[in-house]
């Protein structure tokens, strides 16, 4: 035994191991346990294979779980900012966490750190543990410096959060109230949609809720709640702007009907609108000053951090250049206000006397022309940073009218006068500071598969999204069962192509198994019910890592086999409710598939059934088994005519034709119950007797039923078919109970089934949940793919200008085919910009799934040197620096975003967490949360003067020294020779 009493290290490792598996469901709690206590535990137990050689040494004997890495000084309930799963912390299930506890104990004076499992998710749904709880500050109308601190989960309604007011501040049940979100020092948005949640009214951490009584009068404090114009009321701070310069997410800024909570606020009058935090503190050096997160912002924090220290860029707005510049009548543009809120985010940034400032002003800009970045869910640092440059671009273009420029076509000229002529064109409609820092120029080569016509164009590019070199192969964990009922399921972990077919996987689970690849069907199973049925040729990228995946062994070939049908199976548990006069029936165990031939009798169907579920339905009695078969009293009809069967515990149950409907099911949308769209049996679309009240039959009548079956074998289950519709199966007479199916029911699908109902006391007798869910582990489980440790970024941007074949849904249109067609596409590099964005694509989508890939990217910190990869042979050393990375960290739909950038004034690195500035070294720099790099030029640097403010200091420097200043004239003619040479390396122009 483990000290302590515990169990052995061999339970305790399996046990633990076989827990974090643990599908999270909805509802369900789990724990953070210190993953520095974990992973001496781990050690302890000789948990990895790999890492045996101290297991039961007491030296690394873990002692009492510890969590007070997790938390807050001084607090036992609040965590730290910003831990990572896995990083800082383990989940861990409820009873994995109550068996650590019984072997380990928790240390003195902890609490267990529960958390709930809340579903998420834009495109796909999936559960998480919602680790951060949203604290929000609570206060009443006419007392708001009285502020109550409660957190809630994003999934707690406004309702629930009224509650809580209500309860915090003594209101009576009786007395009407109304919720306000107080966003800022007067302005106030009115919560008028209880069933909002929290995530989607936008509510952040620090929001400040106000509660309103209404008056005995019948008036509201803060006057009525549907002012007629849109300056009036608790919006008098903000200027009148017509409701069609706002967001979409309006629904009737003049009648105050907010529909979502989740809007816009208005374009502010002035932009001095940002909380200055410790405003006599002044730093050493500007631009190091934090941003305030707002709620999900950090990827806003980290972007606008990554170009405060991009320096002509900060050069440019910190002298009000910007200002001469702006294009006010730019119908592409945003009428100068992202470039003006911008530069007032920077002048402050800049300003060397703030820690950290709140970026609120210039987060509503950005939220009212965009309105993606409007609410407070997490976005993309990258994104944003794209939509940014554009905006700054539009807001600061030089070109006051966009000339019309027909194309001319490639013609077989060459390369460096087409390369110069799509240049010259698109700076003749697109001349800014961000076109002079950000835009280069790649050729793009297309040809046609069919007529070989070879199309060439020059585009210019603003940033590089390079990908990183992905698997061409997967591995996919299965469930095999069998055909033989007392063989237990088995797992597989199988290789498959990442982009490839369900057939795929079933023929390498066949060469495994040497079970024939036809006689396989793919089912995900979720909540005791089938997720999903696949077909041999749906995309393996509609399974998902944590998806359970489970392969009917089947007796026929569903394709070729007319006349035997396959019907899903579900497992549910009959109760009542007292005091409702409806039942719910959640499921339980493991769904099954069984092939039946279309005419079959009823009593052979149940047998068939109970065959199918012999390994843990335990077999009847010997009384039982002397009985003989039940056979159906004639006066029973199928239609529910008849006196009904009774089916109490340890009596006869109803007949299996009658499909169990004493009372209509409850099944509502919860995931434990089973979804039903005809739950009353009466419906054409299932099979059997009544409701037993509805039909007359009163106690009297089930005694007489019940006693017309003593001395027959007694049924551990009903059964009811669901959602087959009305045409699929039919009894072809009542005499004979026996069922057809119909010969036009031939689709398997999972939302038709058939689920057996259990009564609780048989199902405790019977049924043994242990031996339902019992697998066995095949030896291809313990086979461990070979992770490559780290890519080279120079790989990636080769794989950035490799040749590929277009996708189906993304075909070229060949001008000589006339026809859409699967060309082949390479991009070369021809010119790059000052600063280089480089955007490492670590996230993908496809329709099923989302993921990240947290590949470690090798990339230099100083003298990447980009020149292999110009296709321009006039080209001369194109060398960089690193100067700004923006990192997430953590998986997809969540995570959290920060900076590395280098001080344009000491030249040394700092990291940048949003209201927190800290010293960085270069070694911190390259991690795998790399995910938006910036470098710069080195023939650009300041000093160089390569940019005119450059130039323009270097004058101010040489006046200020008494040296001989070059005439304007002369500068400029001596600048024009110098960028003759750079203009034709590489096309850039000031």
């Amino acid at each position: 035994m483990a000290e302590g009493g515990a169990a052995d290290l061999e339970t305790q490792r399996a046990e633990i191991a076989a827990l974090l598996k643990t599908q999270l469901r909805k509802g369900e709690t789990w724990y953070l346990a210190d993953s520095r206590w974990f992973k001496q535990w781990k050690k302890y137990v000789g948990f990895d294979s790999w890492d045996k050689y101290q297991m039961g040494d007491q030296n690394v004997y873990p002692g009492p779980i510890d969590n007070s890495g997790l938390l807050k000084d001084g607090d036992s309930l609040s965590l730290k900012e910003h831990l990572i799963d896995e990083l800082d912390y383990i989940l861990v299930p409820t009873e994995g966490w109550n068996k650590l506890v019984s072997w380990y104990g928790l240390t003195e004076n902890q609490e267990p750190v529960a958390r709930k499992v809340v579903e998420q998710g834009m495109f796909v749904k999936h559960c998480k543990v919602e680790v951060y709880l949203t604290e929000l500050k609570l206060c009443e109308d006419g007392n708001m410096d009285n502020l109550v601190t409660r957190r809630f989960s994003k999934a707690d309604t406004i309702d629930t959060i009224e509650k809580e007011m209500r309860k915090c501040f003594t209101i009576p049940d009786e007395k009407e109230t109304r919720l306000w979100n107080k966003y800022m020092s007067n302005t106030f948005e009115p919560l008028n949609k209880p069933d909002s949640t929290v995530q989607d009214a936008g509510l952040y951490q620090g929001q400040v809720l106000v509660i309103e009584q209404k008056n005995d009068d019948g008036t509201w404090p803060r006057g009525s709640s549907t002012p007629k114009s849109p300056g009036a009321s608790h919006f008098s701070t903000l200027p009148k702007i017509s409701p069609s310069s706002l967001s979409n997410n309006y629904n009737s800024f003049n009648n105050r009907n907010v529909k979502n909570s989740n809007y816009s606020i208005p374009s502010y009058s002035s932009y001095n609108n940002y909380d200055y935090q410790e405003q006599g503190r002044h730093n050493e050096l500007p631009g190091l000053c934090g941003l305030c997160n707002l709620g999900n912002t950090c990827f806003m924090n980290s972007a606008v951090q990554c170009l405060s220290n991009t320096p002509p860029l900060t050069e440019y707005f910190l002298n009000d250049k910007y200002q001469e510049e702006l294009n006010m009548d730019n119908p592409l543009g945003m009428r100068g206000e992202i470039a003006k809120a911008y530069a007032d985010l920077i002048k402050q940034i800049w300003s060397g006397k703030f820690n950290y400032i709140t970026p609120r002003a210039f987060k509503t800009q950005v939220g009212r022309f965009a309105p993606q970045f409007s609410g407070y869910q997490q976005q993309d640092s990258q994104e944003l940073l794209a939509f940014l440059l554009d905006g700054l671009h539009e807001d600061l273009n030089r070109i006051r009218k966009k000339p019309y420029i027909q194309l001319k076509d490639t013609e077989g000229r060459p390369d460096k006068v087409v390369a110069e002529e799509a240049w010259e064109i698109h700076l003749k409609r697109n001349d800014s500071i961000i076109v002079d820092i950000f835009h280069g120029l790649f050729k793009s080569t297309l040809v046609c598969p069919v007529c070989c016509k070879v199309s060439v164009t020059f585009d210019p590019f603003c940033y590089l999204t390079i990908p990183l070199p992905m698997k061409k192969e997967r591995t996919l964990e299965v469930y095999l069962v069998r055909l033989d009922p007392l063989t237990k399921p088995m797992q597989y972990k199988l290789v498959v192509p990442k982009v490839g077919y369900l057939s795929d996987l079933c023929a390498a689970l066949s060469t495994l198994s040497g079970v024939p690849a036809d006689r396989m069907i793919v089912t995900d199973i979720y909540n005791h019910r089938f997720h999903r049925i696949f077909a041999t040729d749906e995309n393996l990228s509609s399974i998902m890592e944590r998806d359970d995946i489970y392969v009917f062994e089947m007796a026929i070939n569903r394709s070729e086999d007319t006349d035997h049908v396959i019907i899903p199976v579900y497992q549910r548990e009959k109760y009542r409710q007292s005091g409702y006069n409806h039942s719910g029936s959640p499921l339980f165990g493991q769904p099954f598939l069984i092939t039946v031939p279309r005419v079959i009798s009823e009593d052979k169907f149940y047998n068939m059934l109970l065959l199918r579920m012999c390994r843990y339905v335990q077999t009847t009695t010997e009384n039982d088994e002397a009985e003989e078969t039940p056979r159906c009293c004639k006066d029973r009809g199928v239609n529910g005519n008849g006196s009904n069967g009774v089916h109490e515990e340890g009596s006869p149950s109803k007949s299996t034709s009658e499909m169990e409907t004493d009372e209509q099911d409850d099944e509502s949308s919860q995931d434990q119950e089973l979804p039903s769209e005809n739950d009353n049996s009466q419906s054409e679309g299932s099979v059997g007797g009544d409701n037993d009240l509805e039909n007359g039959i009163g106690a009297d009548q089930k005694s007489k039923g019940q006693q017309q079956l003593v001395g027959h074998k007694k049924r551990l289950f009903t059964f009811q078919f669901n959602n087959l519709g009305n045409t699929d199966f039919n009894y072809i007479k009542e005499e004979t109970r026996q069922i057809r199916f119909d010969d036009r029911q031939h689709r398997l699908d999972e939302r038709s089934y058939l689920s057996l109902d259990w009564e609780p006391g048989l199902k405790k007798i019977y049924f043994d949940d242990n031996a339902a869910e019992d697998f066995e582990k095949h030896e291809s489980m313990e086979y461990k793919p070979q992770k490559k440790v780290f890519v080279k970024l120079k790989d990636c941007i080769e794989l950035f200008t490799t040749k590929e074949k277009l996708g189906i849904e993304d075909p070229w249109y060949c001008p000589n085919c006339k026809q859409h067609q699967q060309a082949t596409k390479k991009l070369d590099l021809w010119s790059l910009p000052p600063v280089l964005v480089v955007h490492v694509k670590r996230f993908s989508y496809s329709r099923y799934m989302r993921d990240k890939l947290d590949t470690l990217v090798d990339f230099p910190i100083s003298d990447l040197d980009m020149s292999e990869f110009l296709i321009n042979p006039n080209a001369g050393p194109c060398r960089y620096d690193l100067i700004a990375v923006s990192n997430h960290y953590g998986g997809m739909g969540g995570g959290h975003y920060t900076a590395f950038a280098k001080s344009k004034d000491d030249d040394k690195w700092y990291y940048f967490d949003d209201s927190s500035v800290s010293t960085a070294s270069e070694e911190q720099i390259v991690s795998k949360a790399a995910y938006v790099l910036f470098y710069q030029r080195q023939d650009t640097i300041s000093g160089t003067g390569y940019f005119a403010l450059d130039r323009e200091a270097e004058k101010g420097a040489s006046a200020a020294a008494g040296a001989p200043a070059e005439s304007d004239e002369d500068l400029n003619e001596n600048d024009n020779d110098e960028h003759d040479v750079e203009n034709e390396n590489c096309m850039h122009t000031n």
